[in-house]
């Protein structure tokens, strides 16, 4: 899914080659394969401009999430790419996000992110390593990817994670959509939380932290980590209940899973199940 995204064509493609990394390798990576040009193909069809566009998808993609960073990656103010970049924003390729509790309207906080998995892929490997493909590079470029992708695949497990939060049954809890939260902490220190949600009674608060992979070992040291980060949110003291949650897509071990740690099962079931019903504020 962090490479093929919800697009049913992407998933029938891959279906006919033996595994994920051959699939990747002939549709996405071949100068010639099927996808290799894809996000162009897109882009076509929905603008007139592509340049820019395509310039402003590279750079969120390589890690420019900020509207200043992008303006000064392509030379520009940052007030001349409020357009196109909301342009994109509507077209449902980039995603606007703000930490937990700010509003959508706040600038300062604002990052920008590929919505789809598809395209965060192909703008995180396959743009900056084209010249290297055309050379016929393939293989080498395919070894780095095969290095990094477990971080990639970790960012799009998270976004999972949020997305499913309102459909799971947290200590019998029904909960409102999920974020991110960033900013300094009651100590000052930067942080960063990876999921936090409010109850529907606005009377609890979830915070969780995600991680694509853990073993029975590494528990303790992330309930302490996740312990820390919910004692240091500044917004923590106006709830009542604070339920804290680990988020595993993968955990080694024979062991049953203790009751603070979520696992991809749970997840997966959630996805699958209608969201409730959500009472207006």
């Amino acid at each position: 899914y962090a490479a093929w995204g919800g697009v049913p064509r992407y998933w029938e493609l891959a279906g006919d080659y033996p595994d994920f990394w051959h699939a990747l390798e002939n549709l996405v990576l071949d100068p010639l394969g099927v996808l290799h040009h894809e996000p162009e193909r897109l882009l076509a069809d929905d603008m007139r401009d592509t340049v820019q566009a395509s310039s402003i998808l590279a750079l969120v993609g390589q890690g420019c999430h900020r509207l200043s960073e992008i303006g000064g990656r392509l030379g520009k103010p940052a007030t001349s790419l409020t357009r196109p970049v909301q342009r994109l924003v509507h077209l449902g390729l980039l995603r606007r996000e703000t930490p937990f509790g700010h509003s959508p309207r706040s600038s300062k906080s604002t990052l920008y992110t590929l919505r789809d998995p598809f395209l965060a892929f192909w703008y995180r490997f396959v743009d900056p390593n084209r010249s290297r493909l055309g050379a016929g590079a393939v293989e080498a470029v395919l070894r780095d990817i095969r290095r990094d992708y477990p971080k990639h695949a970790g960012e799009i497990w998270e976004r999972v994670v949020r997305a499913a939060t309102p459909r799971l049954d947290i200590a019998r809890t029904a909960w409102d959509s999920a974020s991110r939260w960033w900013g300094a902490g009651l100590d000052r220190q930067p942080l960063e939380v990876d999921v936090v949600a409010e109850s529907i009674d606005r009377k609890s608060l979830l915070v969780g932290e995600v991680k694509l992979q853990a073993t029975e070992g590494d528990l303790a040291r992330l309930t302490a980590e996740l312990d820390h980060h919910a004692a240091q949110l500044p917004f923590a003291k106006d709830y009542a209940c604070i339920m804290k949650r680990i988020f595993v897509g993968s955990l080694t071990g024979d062991a049953p899973p203790p009751e603070h740690v979520v696992t991809a099962a749970d997840v997966l079931a959630a996805c699958e199940q209608e969201p409730p019903a959500v009472t207006p504020r």
